[in-house]
């Protein structure tokens, strides 16, 4: 009877394996959000690009335009 409460004592005081298994979704659910975040910002960055890219290659063209075509006069 004494074994039996000995392995039951054991039994209910070991835990570390649970919290173990707990800082592990909580990290698994931090990642997630964090790819989450970033994949919603990755297609704003490149939203951004785009519209920087077209508004520098307009410029250029303008640009070019009212110089000569960008020759340098000779």
């Amino acid at each position: 009877m004494k074994a039996l409460r000995r392995i039951a004592g054991f039994v209910c005081r070991n835990d570390r394996g649970q919290d173990l298994a707990e800082y592990c979704l909580i990290t698994a659910l931090i990642a997630l959000v964090a790819l989450g975040i970033f994949w919603y910002a990755s297609g704003g960055l490149k939203g951004m690009w785009t519209s920087m890219n077209a508004s520098i290659q307009a410029g250029n063209s303008s640009g070019a335009a009212t110089t000569g075509g960008g020759t340098n006069g000779n």
